[in-house]
């Protein structure tokens, strides 16, 4: 049975065995951050530092660099920039996530042309915006780790009073809680979690892996823990089974070349998302006992500040 659904020598690939692990890895870190994101409402900050992203891995190839530190460091600064400018309101949000977006786009065209046309960079422009998580190099692992470990260490540690500065930032102000420090943290976890991702599935498509699990999961759950843990596993699933559909691929008719995991990973993402909206639905549709229901987030927050 396993033989006719995985190919030969699946589970005795080296590269397969470093995709499950990385992908395990991002898609941890990703459901931490991703909760907080969409409580926050800054899905759009997040594409925009993927995009961004782009450039910063494009740069690293022009440099000879891991594609990772690119990522990193060019997501991390325009986190940097989004503060500078104003998140910490809509308004100010929207603003500097514009701002980003519009030169990340640009810095990517450009480190991208100069890739392609005077540097051997064959195929760079791929990996960079979608993703090869079959060449990824065993040396990524423990910087994945490290990187994805200090996200996990600052949403750990600013848990509670970040979840009501998301929730309600007038009155995490009224109890005087350092909102736009708490922000701060929040962008550099985010910023860390975007690095990761494009790392996995390309800077184009970083945003679904970040965004649809978490989005999937608060559908299921109001609660910030379990639906972290829900995120989690979704993340889990789509990326090990992406991973599995890429590989059994090569051997699909007609030309036998492979199909990107990437799009694997984000179509499982898509279809989870659908399904727990249809859950999500039912739910609502049913009538509802008599008493309290369940606790939001900002409740949740509330009690335990």
């Amino acid at each position: 049975m396993l033989r006719a659904l995985i190919a030969p020598g699946f589970f005795s690939s080296s590269a397969v065995t470093l995709a499950l692990g990385v992908g395990a890895a991002v898609a941890v870190v990703g459901a931490a951050v991703g909760v907080f994101t969409v409580i926050r409402g800054q899905s759009f900050a997040t594409h925009a530092l993927g995009d961004i992203g782009a450039a910063g891995g494009a740069s690293a190839y022009l440099a000879g660099a891991s594609a990772l530190w690119g990522f990193t460091v060019v997501a991390v600064a325009g986190a940097a920039v989004m503060e500078l400018i104003g998140i910490q309101r809509l308004r100010g949000r929207d603003l500097a996530t514009g701002v980003v977006l519009g030169v990340g786009f640009g810095l990517s065209a450009l480190f991208l042309y100069l890739g392609s046309t005077y540097d051997n960079t064959t195929g760079a422009a791929v990996t960079i915006l979608f993703g090869s998580i079959f060449a990824l190099q065993g040396s990524v692992l423990p910087f994945v780790l490290g990187l994805g470990g200090g996200a996990i260490a600052i949403l750990a540690t600013l848990f509670r009073p970040l979840l009501l500065a998301s929730t309600s930032p007038d009155l995490a102000a009224a109890k005087g809680l350092p909102v736009r420090l708490l922000g701060v943290g929040y962008l550099l976890a985010m910023a860390i979690a975007v690095a990761l991702a494009a790392l996995t599935v390309g800077s184009i498509l970083s945003t679904a892996l970040l965004i649809g699990p978490a989005a999937a999961a608060l559908k299921l759950t109001a609660r910030p823990l379990p639906a972290i843990a829900t995120a989690a596993g979704i993340g889990i699933a789509a990326v090990w089974l992406g991973v599995l559909l890429a590989y059994d691929s090569y051997r699909w008719p007609p030309v036998h070349q492979g199909w990107p995991a990437s799009f694997f990973i984000v179509t499982l993402v898509l279809l989870t998302y659908l399904a727990a909206g249809g859950v999500s639905r039912r739910r609502a549709r049913r009538p509802r006992p008599a008493g309290p229901g369940p606790a939001s987030p900002v409740d949740v927050a509330a009690e335990r500040s």
